[in-house]
């Protein structure tokens, strides 16, 4: 009996030591896209509302604007309510237009055309 638990105890050493390899997995069902997705660029973030202003025009319409966080876009609207008009433009600090709007301006004083008119000077 001495002898069969040196043996005993070896022998269970011996199987714990085979268990430390590990398991081939296969890739039964490969990404179609896996080299696009790799090779693909980086995705740029839509810019987020850096802050919102309401202004009140020559014409009395108060104007709702949310400047954007790239500073080159800004979404106006005439209600709160209302779907906004996204404006752009191609650089900082540039006549932003779009959607029949123009935008001119970020500060406290800004020009606005509203609706494909004639820019205005509107007041926060």
């Amino acid at each position: 009996m001495k002898h069969t638990l040196p043996l005993a105890a070896v022998a269970a050493l011996l199987t714990l030591a085979a268990c430390d390899s590990k398991p081939e997995v296969l890739d039964t069902n490969p990404d179609p896209m896996a080299t696009e997705l790799a090779n693909a660029p980086p995705v740029e973030l839509p810019p987020s509302v850096q802050h919102s202003v309401s202004y009140r025009c020559k014409d009395n319409r108060v104007v709702y604007v949310d400047f954007m966080s790239d500073d080159k876009s800004a979404n106006l609207r005439l209600n709160r309510n209302d779907l906004p008009a996204h404006v752009t433009a191609e650089a900082k600090g540039e006549l932003m237009s779009g959607n029949g709007w123009s935008l001119s301006g970020t500060g406290e004083t800004v020009q606005i055309g509203i609706d494909g008119g004639a820019p205005q000077s509107c007041k926060s």
